[in-house]
């Protein structure tokens, strides 16, 4: 890798001496290094402007967790990689909750960090890349990109809409890319990442005063949006003693600073996401009805992995370079992923770090999946007849794939249409199935072509591949001078 695509670093410690000597250890080995010595210093530096943060976890006022949540609760949320003298599983686990790419414990050597380092970088870089913006095959995709390019260039609110992992963030960029607005700025924030006051200022903007730490004058986000698009993620997270001074933003197109006694005008498009049931919030009377109707002007709802069906396959090859074993294709066109995207791509992260071959096999896999692909149904009465068993064994594939019909065929072997034969014959014999054994079986009613309701669980984040490596490998050693 050459100076020119040298990722570029933010070293955030307290402590002088080590901040220093990390800064001048990365410097020699040809990245572009910037310091900071609070986490208030590093918020203040535009995510724009830095590819990877390093930072130490004990700091006074703010620590790296608050750094690490803060900074991933912005849109082009950087990798961070927290460090500390006081390492142990607990901080570990704390570290990878809060967001952080990896956890190192002092002492390090350079090596080791810089490892983590690109790493980190070559993930932002495939978040950010086109190419990663809504892949996939399937009809559902095709339409969804057809409704973003529509709605792309109209300059009225779009609600983003999708359970949690589907990829609405990628959907609020190709919506950005897609509008007249696609050179200015495109500026997020996370509702449920801040508590209101916080969030106030954040969005609004602040005056010198205002409050305590309040040194000057700052500008919000609906300011620093100006001529772009602003994203509200976890719009149904936000406080409802904020909303009406954002509904004043909207219908006004101005804002009014913390502290301030004057508004600011802002020339914003505005785009919120959520994974919540707005209707049924504003019911509760936790969101403004009046604010709904506002950001509810135009809507696209992103379909979960498991009704995009191939797009399991199509995604996962993306996320990869590693190909995929004929078991572990066929498992994950089955698979209901319940976690969406975001599991898929947990998923393949931790099997590319354990692969030990050319192929992804399913041992390489979470233990989730591959307890899920072992569950087998319970033994089948022997005396049924023939038709029973197949109908038995049918009913079971259907159960196992979630009632994915062509995953179904597919494992039977069968065409889907004759799958969809089976089904309808069983479906007008009312229910009931005789066996020459003369018993009755109940149930054969319920393999009809409805749908399978899904249990929509989130699954348990996995931490990023290499996470609590062996990282006492290399030349140089980075000790703590504390």
């Amino acid at each position: 890798m050459n100076l020119a695509t040298k990722s570029r670093i933010l070293v955030v410690d307290d402590d002088p001496a080590m901040r220093d000597m990390v800064a001048t250890h990365l410097t020699r080995h040809g990245y572009p290094v910037a310091t900071c010595a609070s986490a208030a210093e590093a918020l203040a530096v535009p995510t724009e402007s830095i590819d990877v943060v390093v930072t130490d976890m004990r700091m006074p006022g703010q620590d790296g967790l608050v750094l690490c949540r803060a900074l991933q609760a912005r849109m082009h949320a950087v990798p961070v990689i927290l460090t500390t003298a006081f390492g142990s599983m607990d901080i570990a686990i704390a570290a990878l909750r809060a967001g952080a790419f990896d956890f190192l414990p002092k002492p390090f050597r350079i090596d080791a960090l810089i490892e983590v380092i690109e790493r980190a970088h070559g993930h932002r870089e495939r978040r950010l890349a086109p190419t990663a913006t809504l892949s996939g095959e399937s009809a559902e995709m095709t339409e969804l990109r057809t409704r973003v390019a529509r709605l792309g260039a109209s300059e009225a609110p779009v609600l983003v809409r999708g359970e949690s992992g589907t990829g609405k963030e990628l959907v609020v960029r190709a919506l950005h890319a897609a509008s007249p607005r696609a050179a200015g700025p495109l500026i997020a924030v996370n509702c449920a990442a801040m508590p209101a006051p916080l969030l106030e200022s954040e969005l609004f903007g602040h005056a010198r005063g205002s409050f305590t730490g309040a040194h000057g004058d700052a500008l919000g986000l609906f300011a620093a949006a100006r001529g772009g698009t602003l994203f509200l993620d976890e719009l149904g997270e936000m406080p409802l003693e904020l909303q009406p001074k954002l509904l004043r933003a909207l219908q006004e197109r101005a804002v009014r600073p913390v502290g301030a006694s004057a508004e600011v005008p802002v020339d914003v498009r505005v785009i919120a996401a959520t994974h919540r049931d707005l209707e049924a919030l504003v019911a509760a009377g936790t969101f403004r009805e009046d604010l709904y109707f506002r950001v509810h002007v135009l809507t696209i709802t992103v379909p979960p992995l498991r009704a995009r069906r191939g797009d399991a396959i199509v995604l996962a090859k993306h996320f990869t370079t590693k190909p995929l074993a004929p078991a572990v294709e066929a498992l994950f066109d089955a698979y209901p992923w319940p976690g969406n995207v975001r599991e898929l791509e947990s998923a393949i992260a931790h099997a590319t770090a354990l692969a030990t071959g050319d192929q992804i096999e399913l041992v390489d896999l979470p233990d989730r999946l591959r307890s899920w692909n072992a569950k087998l149904p319970s033994s089948v009465d022997p005396l049924c007849s023939l038709a029973e068993l197949e109908r038995r064994h049918v009913a079971r594939v259907l159960d196992r794939v979630a009632g994915n019909k062509a995953a179904a065929a597919r494992i039977l072997g069968i065409e889907r249409k004759t799958l969809y034969r089976m089904l309808d014959r069983w479906s007008a014999l009312g229910g009931k199935q005789h066996d020459k054994a003369g018993a009755t079986t109940e149930g054969a009613g319920d393999l009809d072509r409805s749908a399978v309701v899904l249990d929509d669980a989130v699954a348990d984040r996995q931490p990023q591949p290499g996470a609590f490596a062996d990282i006492l490998r290399g030349e140089e050693r980075i000790e703590d001078p504390r």
